[in-house]
């Protein structure tokens, strides 16, 4: 039986059948709704219901919490729909919709940034043309059926017409089914299957805002993006960017950063380092990266925060910021869940 699903403010509408989820049916019919794992594990795609039945699946707790879903919130990436539905997400759109697409790729160039971190070029067929818009990501399509998505860490004007290439940063999880094939028997020139653009983690032009661009580890990958199409397009908006990781390593692109930032003059870059060792002689920032926005900004209203990286530091990040005052409609998360926690759901 096929249901009317409503989004508003925008008024836009669509259907979704049998047990498709809301969010795979709006996808399905171009709706650009906002959503990052769709695994139920980092809450990105949580909607107010307004009206109607779902069903919801498996999803963890920290993606939606007992108060939350009390109170009428659902998740689309796991919720089926009952009867005709009314949704409130202010993020959805029409005209930042993109095609999403299947293609072969070529591992075009492979590159050890860190001990753990790979860059991984992909080469796209000449013949495919991938829009898409930079903090947006692709998933691999593993030949067992399972995905793992990864974050472009290229703009999309960077793509050479003639010779078009994804950039990727791949952080090694050891055990990872993926992972442990890009950090041993991969190669140049081996075939992929990828499907994109994904993900409603991009910049909102429309907004004057100050911005804190937030990411730890790999989660850098999709900031890299922003601050490429930032300097294409002569965004402008005061701007600081925070970067963690463990020891300084991790910061495996902090040379290219201060070339970048060298013609950004209203980018400011702040460095974060949790676990230095006295070898490392780092005398930057210390501690927990989304820590130190807030020991710079203790008041948050009035910003639009882009958080990129590992789950415990989105999520708190997100808490800390809209107790600081954040509209919760001005944080924007791509939150890098694995397959380790989606087993925690």
């Amino acid at each position: 039986m096929a249901f009317q699903i409503v989004v508003q403010p925008s008024g836009r509408s669509f259907t979704v059948e049998g047990d498709e989820t809301l969010l795979a049916a709006g996808i399905r019919q171009g709706l650009n709704m906002p959503y990052g794992c769709k695994d139920g594990a980092c809450g990105s795609c949580k909607c107010k219901k307004i009206s109607g039945q779902v069903q919801l699946g498996t999803y963890q707790a920290k993606a939606l919490s007992a108060e939350e879903l009390a109170q009428g919130w659902v998740l689309t990436c796991c919720a089926t729909a009952l009867s005709d539905v009314v949704l409130e997400s202010k993020q959805v759109s029409s005209a930042d919709a993109l095609p999403m697409k299947k293609m072969p790729v070529r591992i075009a160039a492979m590159e050890k940034m860190s001990p753990d971190v790979m860059r991984v070029f992909l080469q796209l067929p000449a013949t495919e043309v991938m829009q898409y818009h930079a903090g947006q990501y692709i998933e691999f399509l593993l030949r067992d059926g399972s995905r793992r998505a990864y974050s472009m860490a290229n703009a999309p004007h960077t793509l050479d017409p003639d010779s078009p290439k994804l950039e990727l940063h791949i952080r090694h999880m050891p055990g990872g089914k993926f992972t442990d094939l890009v950090f041993g028997a991969m190669k140049e020139k081996d075939i992929q299957r990828i499907e994109g653009p994904q993900g409603s983690f991009y910049l909102r032009e429309d907004s004057a805002a100050p911005m804190v661009l937030l990411a730890s580890g790999t989660g850098f990958a999709p900031i890299k993006a922003l601050l490429e199409h930032m300097q294409h397009k002569g965004i402008t908006r005061p701007t600081r960017l925070y970067w963690g990781g463990r020891r300084p390593a991790d910061l495996y692109l902090h040379d290219w950063v201060l070339a970048q930032l060298a013609g950004m003059p209203h980018v400011q870059y702040i460095p974060v380092v949790s676990d230095a060792l006295p070898e490392d002689a780092w005398t930057g920032r210390t501690g927990f990266v989304h820590k130190a926005v807030l020991q710079d900004s203790p008041i948050l209203s009035g910003y639009q925060v882009y958080a990129c990286g590992a789950p415990i530091v989105v999520d708190s990040a997100r808490k800390d910021y809209i107790a600081s005052g954040l509209s919760e409609d001005e944080f924007f998360a791509d939150s890098f869940t694995s397959e380790a926690d989606n087993a925690s759901a």
